[in-house]
Order: structure tokens, then C-alpha cells, then sequence
């Protein structure tokens, strides 16, 4: 029996990207409707597979080097962020960030500004398509470890979504920002970009640890604000159609994985 991939994806606004061990995958729909798929190897960071913290890093590295390589193999492609509402979201969210911890300041600031600087992604999520392509993502992956040729039967939901990072990033990010401020008066920019690197790097290995630990009451409760906002925000079921451009996407990533 073929050892199944561990695979991770990311929902376009109008199909699926999905990361295997070494290649990437992606499917679409162009603008006539006709499906179009394209793959490649991906850009792998090893030395830093065994370094804990920076690993997690690493891969999300990997995972947004991933995205010109798909643009320029499938230029029909369109990204979740690609669009003038969610890039005028993320200004104004910045900006919204800046002045609440000005304002609010401590803990009670960093938390504020934590939250609204989730409000381009959901945009990016609820905007067109990209909420059920989203499900396409956790539907089609699922479907693929239990060995089913059916997603439509597949929870729209996923224990390793990204959402699942959102609880253990905000709260290393507060308490981070909590202790530099400590440590000194005014931190710069530089400071508080390390505390944000700092608070991705906790959030993976946390995201990991319960993946590895699912059946815990612990990893059931890190991992419930981030079903949630899948089921609620994130996720919206899938046409048939759009299932498909899952299914051709998960055939491809099957296909340049495992060939000889």
C-alpha cells in the first residue's frame, strides 16, 4: 500500500494550490470556464527542518516563494489578496493597528490590534469564490487521506487549516509584546518585527504540536477558535464544479509526487 502524502494547499479566488513533500499543484478556472492545471518542484529550506521555531518559519517561506513560481506556470491564477478592496483592507487595518495600541496601549491594545489585523484575510476569504475553493482545499485533502474518491463528503472543515494558527499567534504575539515592552520604553520597528517573526515561529510549532497530539483535550481547545472561524467565516460549501477543479488539482500533486 502507497504511503499517503502529507499535503497542505492554500484556496485561490478561483481554485486550489496544493504543497506536496517536494512539488506544488494548482487548478483553476480561466475567465472561458475551461479548466486549466499546472505544477513544478517547490523551493525546500532543508538545513532548517530540525531547528525548532525556525522551521515553521521556514516553511511558510517556502509556501510564499510558491506563489510567483504558480503565477508564471498559470497566469490564469488568481490569489485570494489579489484584489484592490482586500490590499485598501490591509492599509486601513495597519493603520487601525497603529493607533489602538497608541491609544489603548498594554495588553489590552495588543489584543485590539491582533484582531484587526485579521480583517484583510477574512475579506480576502468571504470576497467571490475563495470561501468555497477554501472548502474545495479541506474537502479535497480529506477525501484524499481517508482514501475516498468522493470529497463531496468531506467536512468543509480541517484540522490543519491555517486558522489554526490565528488563537497561538495572537496570544505569543500580545505576551511578546508584552515582555519587549518591558525590556524597553520605545521598542522600533525592528524590535517589534522580531517580536512578530518570534510569534509566527511559536504559533507553527504550537499549530504542530496539536496536529501531532489531536487527540487531547488540549489540542482540541487550541484548535477550536480556528474551526470556528472556518465553519462560520472561512469555508462555504463547494458546487461540483468547483470540486472538480480540487479533484484535478489533487491528481496532478498525486502525479509529479510519486512518479518513478
Amino acid at each position: 500500500m502507497t504511503e499517503k502524502l502529507r499535503l497542505g494547499g492554500m484556496a485561490l479566488r478561483n481554485g486550489l494550490l496544493v504543497h506536496g513533500p517536494t512539488h506544488w499543484a494548482a487548478a483553476v478556472r480561466d475567465e472561458a470556464g475551461e479548466l486549466r492545471v499546472a505544477s513544478g518542484p517547490k523551493p525546500r529550506l532543508r538545513r532548517f527542518d530540525s531547528v525548532p521555531g525556525v522551521r515553521g518559519v521556514a516553511r511558510l517561506a517556502e509556501a510564499f516563494a510558491v506563489i510567483p513560481l504558480v503565477k508564471r506556470a498559470l497566469p490564469a491564477a488568481r490569489l485570494p489578496f489579489q484584489d484592490t478592496g482586500v490590499l485598501a483592507a490591509a492599509a486601513g487595518a495597519a493603520a487601525a493597528g497603529t493607533l489602538v495600541r497608541r491609544r489603548a496601549g498594554g495588553t489590552a491594545g495588543e489584543a485590539a490590534a491582533g484582531v484587526a489585523s485579521l480583517a484583510p484575510a477574512l475579506l480576502a476569504l468571504r470576497g467571490g469564490d475563495t470561501a468555497a475553493y477554501h472548502g474545495v482545499e479541506h474537502k479535497s485533502i480529506a477525501a484524499y487521506e481517508a482514501g475516498s474518491e468522493d470529497a463531496a463528503d468531506a467536512a468543509k472543515e480541517h484540522d490543519r487549516c491555517g486558522s489554526n494558527l490565528v488563537a497561538p499567534m495572537l496570544a505569543a504575539n500580545v505576551a511578546g509584546a508584552a515582555l519587549l515592552r518591558r525590556a524597553v520604553e520605545r521598542p522600533g520597528p525592528l524590535a517589534n518585527a522580531a517580536v512578530a517573526v518570534g510569534s509566527m515561529a511559536v504559533a507553527v510549532e504550537v499549530f504542530a504540536w496539536a496536529d501531532r497530539h489531536g487527540d487531547t483535550r488540549l489540542a482540541r481547545a487550541l484548535r477550536r477558535p480556528g474551526y470556528e472561524i472556518q465553519r462560520h467565516m472561512g469555508t462555504r460549501e463547494p458546487t461540483a464544479e468547483q470540486l472538480d477543479v480540487g479533484r484535478a488539482a489533487l491528481a496532478e500533486i498525486v502525479r509529479v509526487e510519486l512518479r518513478p
